[in-house]
């Protein structure tokens, strides 16, 4: 089934799987590894995005977030595109770095929530990079190694993932230990890699209706690798990505609106456009500016960042002119 879109919505649980391109490593000494989480450390800040879990292997890594407002694409992008020049820069290398599409899956705190944090943190010790679960106690390049007091990381939520399991902490870490000793002879979880859209054929035609498709086959073939969750929970998150799909197809037909009223008053009053987004003084100038302003920012509902773009003056600027104009 082919991928959609990312349900990239503020807020939400994500499980993210990062790739090396064709499965090359993505990490090749410590220094990189170390570059690696000091950027997830700094961008955790800046973007508000909350990390749970993580584990970085040598050819892949993944990460249990909440994203911040600006949503898990903006966080995504500042990780991978910083890491890749640095890395790049560091060992003399040209190309991409990672596989194009990263992989995302929005997952039920609920359900979820426990088992993937035990899932990630394991993956060191599945793939032989530690060999047992004492090792993987000291095990820097993964967040189990904090949750057990024995790395610091003062970027990474360990309080959430204590109170999955115990509201004091010494018993939450002892708690979160035992599962993690009971489940380190498992093996991968494609169910929890690949996501599961709902198995209840009676859940599928409430959320068959919400996203207007149409059952054709049986319930085992239906599967959403984007979602991680039972019905209900997929037909919440789904109401709510396309209302922000709605929002953003609305904001780029006002910004097409105004840019096509720019073109008008300009040649109405001889004003090149050129001139008026160039920064260029004159009474003429100011007025229509003026009458932009107001047209763009109180009655189409641009951004006065947007609207200092399209008529050439500073965001300052616009805002003095929605001020005086609103006196």
């Amino acid at each position: 089934m082919p991928r959609g879109p990312r349900l990239d919505i503020p807020g939400a649980l994500h499980h993210v799987m990062v790739r090396g391109i064709e499965g090359s490593p993505v990490v090749t000494d410590d220094s990189d590894r170390a570059d690696f989480t000091d950027r997830l450390a700094r961008l955790s800040k800046v973007t508000g995005t909350s990390i749970f879990a993580w584990a970085l292997m040598t050819n892949h890594a993944h990460l249990l977030v909440k994203s911040g407002e600006q949503g898990l694409s903006a966080f995504m992008r500042r990780l991978l595109t910083g890491y890749a020049i640095s890395y790049n820069l560091r060992h003399k290398r040209h190309g991409y770095l990672f596989q194009n599409r990263y992989k995302s899956i929005v997952c039920q705190e609920e359900e979820y929530f426990r088992q993937l944090v035990i899932y990630i943190h394991l993956n060191p010790l599945r793939a032989g990079l530690v060999q047992n679960l004492k090792d993987l106690d000291y095990y820097p390049w993964c967040g189990h190694a904090a949750l057990m007091k024995h790395h610091a990381n003062e970027w990474q939520s360990c309080s959430e993932v204590y109170a999955l399991f115990s509201d004091d902490e010494s018993r939450a870490r002892m708690a979160y230990r035992n599962l993690l000793a009971e489940h380190s002879h498992l093996g991968r979880r494609p169910d929890l890699t690949g996501g599961n859209l709902v198995r209840s054929k009676g859940r599928w035609a409430e959320v068959a209706s919400v996203r207007g498709i149409h059952q054709d086959g049986g319930v085992s073939d239906l599967v959403d690798t984007r979602i991680l969750g039972d019905g209900e929970f997929i037909r919440d998150l789904l109401r709510q990505s396309d209302e922000r799909t709605k929002e953003k197809l609305a904001l780029s037909v006002r910004k097409a609106l105004a840019e096509t009223e720019i073109v008008q008053w300009c040649k109405q009053r001889s004003i090149p456009l050129e001139l008026l987004q160039s920064g260029a003084k004159g009474r003429e100038i100011a007025e229509l500016r003026r009458c932009l302003a107001v047209r763009m920012v109180k009655e189409l509902g641009l951004s006065l960042a947007e609207t200092a773009r399209m008529i050439g003056i500073s965001t300052p600027g616009v805002a003095q002119i929605i001020r005086r104009m609103s006196v």
